[in-house]
Protein backbone atom coordinates (compact mmCIF):
# COMPACT_ATOMS: atom_id res chain seq x y z
CA UNK A 1 0.00 0.00 0.00
CA UNK A 2 1.22 3.46 -0.84
CA UNK A 3 2.56 5.48 2.07
CA UNK A 4 -0.10 7.92 3.23
CA UNK A 5 2.16 10.92 3.19
CA UNK A 6 1.33 13.60 0.62
CA UNK A 7 4.92 14.46 -0.22
CA UNK A 8 5.72 10.77 -0.68
CA UNK A 9 2.58 10.38 -2.80
CA UNK A 10 3.72 13.24 -5.04
CA UNK A 11 7.12 11.54 -5.40
CA UNK A 12 5.44 8.26 -6.35
CA UNK A 13 3.17 9.99 -8.85
CA UNK A 14 6.15 11.54 -10.64
CA UNK A 15 7.98 8.20 -10.69
CA UNK A 16 4.88 6.48 -12.08
CA UNK A 17 3.94 8.98 -14.80
CA UNK A 18 7.32 10.44 -15.75
CA UNK A 19 8.25 13.81 -17.21
CA UNK A 20 5.71 15.33 -19.62
CA UNK A 21 3.84 18.55 -20.38
CA UNK A 22 1.33 18.45 -17.53
CA UNK A 23 0.26 22.01 -16.66
CA UNK A 24 -0.67 24.91 -18.95
CA UNK A 25 -0.70 28.36 -17.43
CA UNK A 26 -0.58 31.86 -18.85
CA UNK A 27 0.31 30.81 -22.38
CA UNK A 28 2.86 28.07 -21.79
CA UNK A 29 3.17 24.43 -20.85
CA UNK A 30 5.10 23.38 -17.76
CA UNK A 31 6.51 19.89 -17.48
CA UNK A 32 5.85 17.63 -14.51
CA UNK A 33 9.61 17.31 -14.01
CA UNK A 34 9.94 21.07 -13.64
CA UNK A 35 7.19 21.19 -11.02
CA UNK A 36 8.70 18.28 -9.12
CA UNK A 37 12.24 19.65 -9.16
CA UNK A 38 11.22 23.17 -8.15
CA UNK A 39 9.20 21.81 -5.20
CA UNK A 40 12.09 19.66 -3.98
CA UNK A 41 14.58 22.56 -4.25
CA UNK A 42 12.19 25.04 -2.65
CA UNK A 43 11.74 22.60 0.21
CA UNK A 44 15.49 22.45 0.70
CA UNK A 45 15.67 26.25 0.72
CA UNK A 46 12.76 26.60 3.17
CA UNK A 47 14.51 24.22 5.54
CA UNK A 48 17.59 26.44 5.31
CA UNK A 49 15.30 29.36 6.27
CA UNK A 50 14.43 27.53 9.46
CA UNK A 51 11.09 25.92 8.53
CA UNK A 52 10.42 22.92 10.74
CA UNK A 53 7.88 20.07 10.79
CA UNK A 54 4.56 21.23 12.21
CA UNK A 55 5.08 24.91 11.38
CA UNK A 56 2.08 26.52 9.70
CA UNK A 57 2.79 28.28 6.41
CA UNK A 58 0.13 30.56 4.92
CA UNK A 59 -0.03 30.37 1.12
CA UNK A 60 -1.58 33.59 -0.21
CA UNK A 61 -1.81 33.34 -3.99
CA UNK A 62 -4.27 33.40 -6.83
CA UNK A 63 -3.98 30.29 -8.98
CA UNK A 64 -0.52 29.85 -10.50
CA UNK A 65 2.02 27.01 -10.78
CA UNK A 66 3.68 28.24 -7.60
CA UNK A 67 0.66 27.10 -5.58
CA UNK A 68 1.14 23.33 -6.12
CA UNK A 69 4.93 23.86 -5.98
CA UNK A 70 4.56 25.55 -2.58
CA UNK A 71 2.16 22.91 -1.26
CA UNK A 72 4.49 20.06 -2.21
CA UNK A 73 7.53 21.89 -0.84
CA UNK A 74 5.80 22.57 2.49
CA UNK A 75 4.73 18.92 2.78
CA UNK A 76 8.29 17.77 2.02
CA UNK A 77 9.51 19.78 5.02
CA UNK A 78 6.80 18.33 7.25
CA UNK A 79 5.16 21.73 7.72
CA UNK A 80 1.44 22.45 7.45
CA UNK A 81 -0.11 24.13 4.40
CA UNK A 82 -2.45 26.95 5.46
CA UNK A 83 -4.17 28.30 2.34
CA UNK A 84 -5.71 31.77 2.28
CA UNK A 85 -8.04 32.75 -0.54
CA UNK A 86 -6.66 35.88 -2.19
CA UNK A 87 -10.05 37.63 -2.04
CA UNK A 88 -10.18 37.60 1.76
CA UNK A 89 -10.67 40.97 3.47
CA UNK A 90 -7.70 42.16 5.56
CA UNK A 91 -9.44 41.46 8.87
CA UNK A 92 -10.01 37.81 7.96
CA UNK A 93 -6.42 37.34 6.79
CA UNK A 94 -5.23 38.86 10.06
CA UNK A 95 -7.49 36.42 11.94
CA UNK A 96 -6.03 33.44 10.05
CA UNK A 97 -2.46 34.56 10.73
CA UNK A 98 -3.13 35.15 14.42
CA UNK A 99 -5.23 32.06 15.03
CA UNK A 100 -2.95 29.65 13.17
CA UNK A 101 0.27 31.03 14.63
CA UNK A 102 1.78 30.87 11.16
CA UNK A 103 5.52 31.50 11.06
CA UNK A 104 5.68 32.40 7.38
CA UNK A 105 3.58 33.62 4.44
CA UNK A 106 4.35 32.61 0.85
CA UNK A 107 2.65 35.10 -1.48
CA UNK A 108 2.62 36.39 -5.01
CA UNK A 109 4.10 39.93 -5.19
CA UNK A 110 0.78 41.71 -5.77
CA UNK A 111 -0.67 40.20 -2.57
CA UNK A 112 2.33 40.62 -0.27
CA UNK A 113 1.12 44.09 0.72
CA UNK A 114 -2.05 42.56 2.21
CA UNK A 115 -0.05 40.84 4.94
CA UNK A 116 0.03 42.73 8.26
CA UNK A 117 3.36 44.14 9.39
CA UNK A 118 5.38 41.89 11.62
CA UNK A 119 4.68 38.70 9.65
CA UNK A 120 7.49 37.28 7.56
CA UNK A 121 6.58 37.21 3.86
CA UNK A 122 8.46 35.57 1.00
CA UNK A 123 7.15 36.32 -2.49
CA UNK A 124 7.28 33.95 -5.41
CA UNK A 125 9.83 36.28 -7.01
CA UNK A 126 12.14 35.61 -4.08
CA UNK A 127 11.72 31.84 -3.89
CA UNK A 128 15.17 30.34 -3.45
CA UNK A 129 16.57 26.95 -4.33
CA UNK A 130 18.83 24.55 -2.52
CA UNK A 131 19.70 20.91 -2.81
CA UNK A 132 16.45 18.92 -2.92
CA UNK A 133 15.16 18.27 0.56
CA UNK A 134 14.65 14.77 1.80
CA UNK A 135 11.01 14.12 2.63
CA UNK A 136 10.46 14.67 6.34
CA UNK A 137 9.02 11.57 8.00
CA UNK A 138 5.37 12.22 8.83
CA UNK A 139 2.81 9.75 10.15
CA UNK A 140 -0.59 9.48 8.43
CA UNK A 141 -2.25 11.17 11.40
CA UNK A 142 0.13 14.15 11.38
CA UNK A 143 -1.32 17.51 10.25
CA UNK A 144 -0.93 18.37 6.56
CA UNK A 145 -3.28 21.32 6.06
CA UNK A 146 -5.10 23.92 8.12
CA UNK A 147 -8.00 25.38 6.15
CA UNK A 148 -10.25 28.11 7.43
CA UNK A 149 -13.96 27.75 6.85
CA UNK A 150 -15.76 30.49 4.95
CA UNK A 151 -17.16 32.01 8.11
CA UNK A 152 -20.69 32.36 6.69
CA UNK A 153 -22.18 31.78 10.16
CA UNK A 154 -19.53 33.53 12.26
CA UNK A 155 -15.77 33.93 12.61
CA UNK A 156 -14.02 31.26 10.57
CA UNK A 157 -12.57 28.21 12.31
CA UNK A 158 -9.39 26.39 11.35
CA UNK A 159 -10.07 22.87 10.09
CA UNK A 160 -7.07 20.63 10.71
CA UNK A 161 -6.62 17.89 8.11
CA UNK A 162 -4.07 15.10 8.29
CA UNK A 163 -2.02 13.47 5.56
CA UNK A 164 -4.36 10.49 5.90
CA UNK A 165 -7.47 12.70 5.54
CA UNK A 166 -6.31 14.25 2.29
CA UNK A 167 -4.66 11.12 0.90
CA UNK A 168 -7.86 9.16 1.42
CA UNK A 169 -10.05 11.92 -0.06
CA UNK A 170 -7.86 12.00 -3.16
CA UNK A 171 -7.93 8.22 -3.56
CA UNK A 172 -11.67 7.96 -2.97
CA UNK A 173 -12.40 10.87 -5.32
CA UNK A 174 -10.21 9.29 -7.99
CA UNK A 175 -11.83 5.86 -7.64
CA UNK A 176 -15.34 7.33 -7.73
CA UNK A 177 -14.95 9.01 -11.10
CA UNK A 178 -11.86 7.71 -12.89
CA UNK A 179 -12.19 7.52 -16.67
CA UNK A 180 -8.96 6.52 -18.48
CA UNK A 181 -9.96 8.24 -21.71
CA UNK A 182 -10.54 11.61 -20.01
CA UNK A 183 -7.13 13.29 -19.83
CA UNK A 184 -7.67 16.99 -20.62
CA UNK A 185 -9.10 19.23 -17.89
CA UNK A 186 -9.74 22.93 -17.36
CA UNK A 187 -9.49 24.24 -13.81
CA UNK A 188 -10.56 27.68 -12.57
CA UNK A 189 -11.39 26.72 -8.96
CA UNK A 190 -9.26 28.48 -6.37
CA UNK A 191 -6.57 25.99 -5.32
CA UNK A 192 -6.68 27.67 -1.90
CA UNK A 193 -10.21 26.35 -1.25
CA UNK A 194 -10.96 22.84 0.00
CA UNK A 195 -12.65 21.95 -3.32
CA UNK A 196 -9.61 23.05 -5.32
CA UNK A 197 -7.30 21.26 -2.90
CA UNK A 198 -9.35 18.07 -3.36
CA UNK A 199 -8.88 18.28 -7.13
CA UNK A 200 -5.14 18.63 -6.49
CA UNK A 201 -4.86 15.56 -4.26
CA UNK A 202 -7.04 13.51 -6.62
CA UNK A 203 -4.27 14.13 -9.15
CA UNK A 204 -1.77 12.37 -6.86
CA UNK A 205 -3.57 9.11 -7.68
CA UNK A 206 -3.54 9.51 -11.47
CA UNK A 207 -2.88 6.31 -13.40
CA UNK A 208 -2.06 7.91 -16.75
CA UNK A 209 -0.62 11.18 -17.94
CA UNK A 210 -3.18 13.97 -17.91
CA UNK A 211 -3.03 17.64 -18.79
CA UNK A 212 -4.56 20.50 -16.82
CA UNK A 213 -5.19 24.01 -18.09
CA UNK A 214 -5.05 26.24 -15.02
CA UNK A 215 -6.72 29.66 -14.93
CA UNK A 216 -5.51 32.35 -12.54
CA UNK A 217 -9.15 32.98 -11.71
CA UNK A 218 -12.46 32.41 -13.40
CA UNK A 219 -13.42 34.59 -16.35
CA UNK A 220 -16.28 33.22 -18.48
CA UNK A 221 -15.04 34.50 -21.85
CA UNK A 222 -11.49 33.28 -21.29
CA UNK A 223 -12.83 29.98 -19.97
CA UNK A 224 -14.70 29.40 -23.23
CA UNK A 225 -11.68 30.36 -25.31
CA UNK A 226 -9.44 27.97 -23.39
CA UNK A 227 -11.98 25.13 -23.45
CA UNK A 228 -12.13 25.45 -27.24
CA UNK A 229 -8.38 25.84 -27.76
CA UNK A 230 -7.38 22.91 -25.54
CA UNK A 231 -10.31 20.63 -26.41
CA UNK A 232 -11.29 20.33 -22.77
CA UNK A 233 -12.96 17.05 -21.81
CA UNK A 234 -13.69 17.68 -18.13
CA UNK A 235 -13.97 20.68 -15.84
CA UNK A 236 -14.72 21.28 -12.15
CA UNK A 237 -16.86 24.30 -11.29
CA UNK A 238 -19.14 25.86 -8.71
CA UNK A 239 -22.73 26.75 -9.73
CA UNK A 240 -22.09 30.49 -9.94
CA UNK A 241 -19.49 29.79 -12.64
CA UNK A 242 -22.07 27.87 -14.67
CA UNK A 243 -24.55 30.72 -14.35
CA UNK A 244 -21.97 33.14 -15.72
CA UNK A 245 -21.11 30.75 -18.56
CA UNK A 246 -24.77 30.39 -19.51
CA UNK A 247 -24.95 34.15 -19.96
CA UNK A 248 -22.33 33.79 -22.73
CA UNK A 249 -22.88 32.73 -26.37
CA UNK A 250 -21.84 29.12 -25.81
CA UNK A 251 -22.90 28.20 -29.32
CA UNK A 252 -20.16 30.43 -30.76
CA UNK A 253 -17.48 28.12 -29.35
CA UNK A 254 -16.50 24.57 -30.25
CA UNK A 255 -17.08 22.70 -27.00
CA UNK A 256 -17.74 19.37 -28.66
CA UNK A 257 -14.95 17.64 -26.69
CA UNK A 258 -16.45 18.61 -23.32
CA UNK A 259 -17.95 15.50 -21.74
CA UNK A 260 -18.15 16.04 -17.99
CA UNK A 261 -18.94 19.06 -15.83
CA UNK A 262 -18.25 18.34 -12.16
CA UNK A 263 -20.18 20.72 -9.92
CA UNK A 264 -19.66 21.20 -6.20
CA UNK A 265 -19.15 23.82 -3.52
CA UNK A 266 -22.84 24.77 -3.42
CA UNK A 267 -26.18 23.29 -4.54
CA UNK A 268 -26.68 23.41 -8.30
CA UNK A 269 -30.11 24.91 -9.13
CA UNK A 270 -32.09 22.50 -11.31
CA UNK A 271 -32.95 25.16 -13.87
CA UNK A 272 -29.23 25.95 -14.33
CA UNK A 273 -28.46 22.27 -14.90
CA UNK A 274 -31.34 21.88 -17.35
CA UNK A 275 -30.27 24.90 -19.39
CA UNK A 276 -26.68 23.65 -19.57
CA UNK A 277 -27.84 20.25 -20.80
CA UNK A 278 -30.14 21.84 -23.35
CA UNK A 279 -27.36 23.98 -24.80
CA UNK A 280 -24.57 21.39 -24.46
CA UNK A 281 -26.41 18.08 -24.89
CA UNK A 282 -23.22 15.99 -25.07
CA UNK A 283 -22.30 16.98 -21.50
CA UNK A 284 -22.98 14.95 -18.38
CA UNK A 285 -23.23 16.84 -15.09
CA UNK A 286 -21.67 15.07 -12.13
CA UNK A 287 -22.53 16.75 -8.85
CA UNK A 288 -20.60 16.11 -5.69
CA UNK A 289 -20.92 17.13 -2.07
CA UNK A 290 -18.41 17.72 0.66
CA UNK A 291 -17.28 20.25 3.20
CA UNK A 292 -13.93 21.42 4.50
CA UNK A 293 -14.37 19.22 7.60
CA UNK A 294 -14.59 16.11 5.37
CA UNK A 295 -11.62 17.10 3.15
CA UNK A 296 -14.24 18.31 0.63
CA UNK A 297 -15.41 14.76 -0.06
CA UNK A 298 -18.63 12.99 0.93
CA UNK A 299 -20.55 12.01 -2.21
CA UNK A 300 -19.86 11.83 -5.91
CA UNK A 301 -22.00 11.15 -8.96
CA UNK A 302 -20.64 8.09 -10.76
CA UNK A 303 -20.07 8.43 -14.53
CA UNK A 304 -23.35 7.68 -16.26
CA UNK A 305 -25.30 7.95 -13.00
CA UNK A 306 -26.40 11.58 -13.00
CA UNK A 307 -29.69 12.47 -11.32
CA UNK A 308 -30.61 16.14 -11.42
CA UNK A 309 -31.11 17.49 -7.92
CA UNK A 310 -28.92 14.83 -6.33
CA UNK A 311 -25.26 15.15 -5.33
CA UNK A 312 -24.61 11.47 -5.97
CA UNK A 313 -23.80 8.51 -3.78
CA UNK A 314 -21.33 8.10 -0.94
CA UNK A 315 -17.79 8.00 -2.29
CA UNK A 316 -15.84 4.75 -1.78
CA UNK A 317 -15.05 4.24 1.89
CA UNK A 318 -17.48 6.95 3.04
CA UNK A 319 -20.61 6.34 5.13
CA UNK A 320 -23.59 8.70 5.10
CA UNK A 321 -26.63 8.67 7.35
CA UNK A 322 -29.52 11.04 7.97
CA UNK A 323 -30.11 12.01 11.60
CA UNK A 324 -33.66 13.01 12.41
CA UNK A 325 -37.20 11.80 12.91
CA UNK A 326 -38.50 13.04 9.56
CA UNK A 327 -37.46 12.10 6.03
CA UNK A 328 -35.30 15.22 5.93
CA UNK A 329 -32.64 15.38 8.62
CA UNK A 330 -29.06 16.35 9.32
CA UNK A 331 -26.47 14.75 7.06
CA UNK A 332 -23.85 12.87 9.09
CA UNK A 333 -20.62 11.42 7.69
CA UNK A 334 -18.09 8.83 8.82
CA UNK A 335 -14.91 8.48 6.82
CA UNK A 336 -11.09 8.46 7.03
CA UNK A 337 -11.32 11.91 5.39
CA UNK A 338 -13.06 13.50 8.40
CA UNK A 339 -10.91 16.19 9.99
CA UNK A 340 -8.67 15.83 13.01
CA UNK A 341 -10.68 18.69 14.53
CA UNK A 342 -11.00 22.44 14.79
CA UNK A 343 -7.70 24.15 15.49
CA UNK A 344 -7.50 25.06 19.18
CA UNK A 345 -11.23 24.46 19.73
CA UNK A 346 -11.77 21.09 21.47
CA UNK A 347 -15.33 21.95 22.50
CA UNK A 348 -16.37 22.81 18.94
CA UNK A 349 -14.67 19.61 17.76
CA UNK A 350 -16.58 17.50 20.28
CA UNK A 351 -19.82 19.14 19.19
CA UNK A 352 -19.12 18.45 15.51
CA UNK A 353 -17.87 14.86 15.80
CA UNK A 354 -19.84 12.33 17.83
CA UNK A 355 -18.71 8.69 17.99
CA UNK A 356 -16.72 9.18 14.81
CA UNK A 357 -19.63 10.76 12.91
CA UNK A 358 -19.28 14.29 11.58
CA UNK A 359 -22.43 16.37 11.96
CA UNK A 360 -22.34 18.48 8.81
CA UNK A 361 -24.99 21.06 9.69
CA UNK A 362 -26.58 20.38 6.29
CA UNK A 363 -30.08 19.01 5.86
CA UNK A 364 -30.93 16.37 3.29
CA UNK A 365 -32.33 12.94 2.53
CA UNK A 366 -31.33 9.68 0.85
CA UNK A 367 -33.37 7.85 -1.79
CA UNK A 368 -33.72 4.08 -2.00
CA UNK A 369 -30.51 3.77 -4.06
CA UNK A 370 -28.39 5.84 -1.71
CA UNK A 371 -28.43 9.05 -3.74
CA UNK A 372 -28.15 12.07 -1.47
CA UNK A 373 -30.26 15.20 -1.88
CA UNK A 374 -29.05 18.27 0.02
CA UNK A 375 -31.94 20.51 1.03
CA UNK A 376 -30.24 23.37 2.89
CA UNK A 377 -28.01 24.47 5.73
CA UNK A 378 -29.46 23.68 9.14
CA UNK A 379 -28.55 27.17 10.39
CA UNK A 380 -30.24 28.79 7.39
CA UNK A 381 -33.57 27.04 7.95
CA UNK A 382 -36.46 29.52 8.32
CA UNK A 383 -39.32 28.55 10.63
CA UNK A 384 -42.40 30.59 9.73
CA UNK A 385 -45.48 30.00 11.81
CA UNK A 386 -44.20 26.58 12.84
CA UNK A 387 -43.52 25.49 9.25
CA UNK A 388 -40.03 24.81 7.91
CA UNK A 389 -39.00 26.90 4.90
CA UNK A 390 -35.82 25.89 3.13
CA UNK A 391 -34.19 28.96 1.52
CA UNK A 392 -32.93 26.91 -1.41
CA UNK A 393 -36.53 25.99 -2.38
CA UNK A 394 -37.48 29.65 -2.53
CA UNK A 395 -34.29 30.65 -4.35
CA UNK A 396 -34.86 28.05 -7.05
CA UNK A 397 -38.44 29.23 -7.52
CA UNK A 398 -37.25 32.82 -7.93
CA UNK A 399 -34.60 31.73 -10.44
CA UNK A 400 -37.30 30.29 -12.68
CA UNK A 401 -38.50 33.84 -13.41
CA UNK A 402 -36.96 34.94 -16.73
CA UNK A 403 -35.90 38.32 -15.31
CA UNK A 404 -33.97 36.83 -12.37
CA UNK A 405 -30.30 35.87 -12.54
CA UNK A 406 -29.62 35.50 -8.83
CA UNK A 407 -31.52 35.06 -5.57
CA UNK A 408 -30.69 34.79 -1.90
CA UNK A 409 -33.26 34.05 0.79
CA UNK A 410 -33.00 34.57 4.55
CA UNK A 411 -35.31 34.82 7.54
CA UNK A 412 -36.17 38.03 9.38
CA UNK A 413 -37.44 37.92 12.99
CA UNK A 414 -41.19 38.52 13.06
CA UNK A 415 -43.44 39.02 16.07
CA UNK A 416 -46.43 37.27 14.54
CA UNK A 417 -44.83 34.29 12.76
CA UNK A 418 -41.46 33.90 14.46
CA UNK A 419 -39.66 34.50 11.17
CA UNK A 420 -40.62 35.99 7.84
CA UNK A 421 -39.23 34.94 4.46
CA UNK A 422 -37.21 37.65 2.71
CA UNK A 423 -35.68 37.39 -0.77
CA UNK A 424 -32.87 39.43 -2.27
CA UNK A 425 -33.00 39.31 -6.06
CA UNK A 426 -30.57 40.28 -8.81
CA UNK A 427 -32.23 41.02 -12.15
CA UNK A 428 -30.89 40.41 -15.63
CA UNK A 429 -29.57 43.45 -17.47
CA UNK A 430 -32.49 45.44 -18.90
CA UNK A 431 -35.16 43.50 -16.99
CA UNK A 432 -37.97 45.58 -15.54
CA UNK A 433 -39.66 43.23 -13.06
CA UNK A 434 -40.73 44.87 -9.82
CA UNK A 435 -40.50 43.54 -6.29
CA UNK A 436 -44.29 43.23 -6.24
CA UNK A 437 -44.22 41.24 -9.50
CA UNK A 438 -41.76 38.80 -7.98
CA UNK A 439 -43.76 38.36 -4.77
CA UNK A 440 -46.81 37.50 -6.87
CA UNK A 441 -44.78 35.15 -9.06
CA UNK A 442 -43.34 33.30 -6.07
CA UNK A 443 -46.74 33.02 -4.44
CA UNK A 444 -48.10 31.36 -7.58
CA UNK A 445 -45.11 29.01 -7.85
CA UNK A 446 -44.72 27.83 -4.25
CA UNK A 447 -47.66 29.45 -2.47
CA UNK A 448 -48.70 29.09 1.16
CA UNK A 449 -46.22 29.74 3.91
CA UNK A 450 -43.11 29.52 1.71
CA UNK A 451 -43.26 32.50 -0.60
CA UNK A 452 -41.33 35.67 0.37
CA UNK A 453 -43.46 38.51 1.69
CA UNK A 454 -40.55 40.85 1.00
CA UNK A 455 -38.38 41.08 -2.11
CA UNK A 456 -35.39 43.42 -2.22
CA UNK A 457 -33.94 44.19 -5.67
CA UNK A 458 -30.14 44.49 -5.55
CA UNK A 459 -27.55 45.34 -8.17
CA UNK A 460 -25.55 42.25 -7.28
CA UNK A 461 -25.75 39.59 -4.61
CA UNK A 462 -22.94 39.29 -2.08
CA UNK A 463 -20.92 36.15 -2.69
CA UNK A 464 -18.39 34.28 -0.58
CA UNK A 465 -14.88 33.98 -2.09
CA UNK A 466 -15.87 30.65 -3.67
CA UNK A 467 -19.06 31.90 -5.31
CA UNK A 468 -21.80 30.94 -2.84
CA UNK A 469 -24.55 33.43 -2.01
CA UNK A 470 -23.43 34.97 1.26
CA UNK A 471 -26.53 34.65 3.44
CA UNK A 472 -24.65 35.99 6.45
CA UNK A 473 -24.12 39.27 4.55
CA UNK A 474 -27.80 39.33 3.55
CA UNK A 475 -28.90 38.92 7.16
CA UNK A 476 -26.55 41.74 8.15
CA UNK A 477 -28.11 43.89 5.42
CA UNK A 478 -31.56 43.26 6.89
CA UNK A 479 -30.34 44.34 10.31
CA UNK A 480 -28.92 47.53 8.81
CA UNK A 481 -32.26 48.32 7.16
CA UNK A 482 -34.36 47.51 10.22
CA UNK A 483 -36.08 50.53 11.84
CA UNK A 484 -34.58 51.58 15.16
Amino acid sequence: MAERNLARAAEETFARLGDYESLWFDGQWIRSGQLHDRAARLAGWLKEQGLEPGDRVVVLMANCPEVPIAYNAIWRTGAVVTPAIFLLPPAELEHILGDSGATLVLATPELAGNVPEGTRVITTDDFGEADPAEIAPRAPEDPAALLYTGGTTGRSKGVLLSHENLWFAGKSGHDAGHLPEITRGLLALPLSHAYGLLVTVVGLHAEEQGQTVLMRWFDPTLWLELAQEHRTQITAVVPSMLQLLLAQPLEDYDLSELRYVVSGGAPLPTEVAEELLRRLPQVEIREGYGLTESSALVTSTPPGGSRLGSVGQAAPGVEVRIDGDDEVGEICVRSPSVMLGYWGQPEATAEAIEDGWLRTGDLGYLDEEGYLYVVDRKKDLIIRGGFNVFPRDVEEAMLEHPAVVGAGVVGRPDAAYGEEVVAFVELASGADATASDLVTYAKERIGGYKYPREVHLVGSLPLTPVGKVDRKALRAKLLEEAPT
